[in-house]
């Protein structure tokens, strides 16, 4: 009775329409403790990622008999099978994570959960980072937590959304990565030049990484004040336009009553609208940066010799350190990677901000799509009054 009482039409258009807001990185529209309600079955595709990354570990742990990586020198064949794992885990961790994110099936979510629990917690007492299992575990059930911590608050909503829209628009990354080429250019200069690469071999890594936040925040200090500017119009009360309901047609809201004018928004919602612009740019910004560190990253590893490596900087190590792990990569030519995605990151940003082609591109359908996601939001906000 209480389970065929659960499963009314009426429920199930509240609980899809629930799920069009999460799909679409709208979580704080939703009303109180919804997010919170479903939060074990919700966390599944974040777990499955997280259990794909402990498999890769417990399999690298079980052909080398060593927690950390460390490869020194000329790879040995088992060095380069760890090296192969290294860049496949995360591309499968997210395949795992999206393909558990396609299904609805609460029981399904809720076994993949305990599945995924079950294989890190097995990860981080046989295979974690460090041969300390009190430390292992604790760093685990850290991470766990702040899954759980970004389900429940909608965070997550947010990156998947964020994730979902760059994975849309990878062929149109393909034009702002045409339009970075004039820093890629620049940076040239950066890339072959002595002092710089003095600079990246002898700079310790913490100080580095100050230095690329400092650059970070100024850019997305960039696209947030743009942002603010572009969102104002789609929240006024009068946003709305005619064809709004044609366009919600095939979405659980096509039945919902509609009000004619905007209820305000409140302010977490106000905040999960800008943050969802901006994460979405940051999240766009970020990934053509990183593929033009690659980029160079790739050339460095070609042209880079042990004796042009000692012309360039005092630091002549053909090994290099990269979160915890040691590689046969020299560190300055990752330090200087980095610093290359940071500045590209820089200029995309403020490209990001003044360009009107970009903004036609990539920002205004962004726009559209939230205003309409709106436009929902005020049809579920009339059904659920009072509830």
């Amino acid at each position: 009775m209480t389970r065929e009482k659960a499963e009314t039409p009426k429920t199930a258009d509240r609980l899809a329409a629930e799920r069009w807001f999460l799909r679409h990185g709208l979580p704080a529209v939703l009303r109180p403790g919804v997010l919170v309600a479903r939060v074990w079955t919700r966390s599944a595709p974040a777990l499955a990622g997280l259990a794909v990354m402990m498999t890769f570990s417990l399999l690298v742990v079980g052909v080398t008999g060593e927690y950390s990586i460390d490869i020194n020198g000329a790879p040995t064949r088992t060095e380069w099978f760890v090296i192969a794992v290294i860049l496949l885990v995360l591309p499968i961790a997210g395949v795992a994570g999206w393909l558990v994110s396609r299904t609805d099936d609460v029981r399904l979510r809720a076994t993949v959960s305990a599945a995924s629990l079950s294989i890190a917690t097995l990860g981080s007492i046989y295979a974690g980072p460090s041969a300390r299992v009190f430390a292992d575990v604790v760093v685990e059930l850290i991470i766990v937590a702040l899954i759980f911590v970004c389900t429940a608050t909608g965070v997550g909503a947010i990156l998947g959304w964020a994730t979902r829209m760059t994975l849309g628009n990878l062929a149109s990354i393909g034009s702002l990565l045409l339009g970075a080429l004039p820093v890629m250019l620049l940076t040239v200069l950066v890339f072959f030049n002595g002092p710089v690469w003095t600079m990246a071999g002898i700079i310790s890594r913490p100080r580095l990484w100050l230095g690329l936040l400092f650059l970070m925040l100024i850019a997305v200090a960039f696209l947030v004040s743009g942002t603010l500017g572009r969102v104002r119009p789609i929240l006024r009360p009068d946003a709305k336009q005619p064809e709004d309901a044609a366009q919600l047609t095939g979405t659980p809201f096509a039945a919902m009553p509609d009000r004619p004018r905007r209820v305000p928004l409140s302010k977490p919602e106000r905040l999960n609208v800008v943050f969802v612009l901006a994460m979405s740019q940051i999240v766009q910004v970020l990934t053509v940066s990183v593929v033009t560190g690659l980029l160079f990253f790739a050339l460095g590893l070609i042209l880079i010799s042990p004796d042009l490596l000692a012309a360039l900087t005092t630091d002549a190590s053909t090994d290099g350190q990269f979160l915890g792990m040691t590689l046969p990569v020299p560190n300055a030519l990752i330090q200087i990677t980095m610093f290359l995605v940071a500045l590209t990151f820089m200029y995309l940003a403020a490209r990001a901000v003044g360009d009107k082609e970009y903004r036609a591109q990539f920002l205004d359908p962004l726009i559209e799509d939230l205003r309409l996601t709106l436009v929902a939001r005020d049809r579920y906000r009339t059904v659920t009054a009072g509830q």
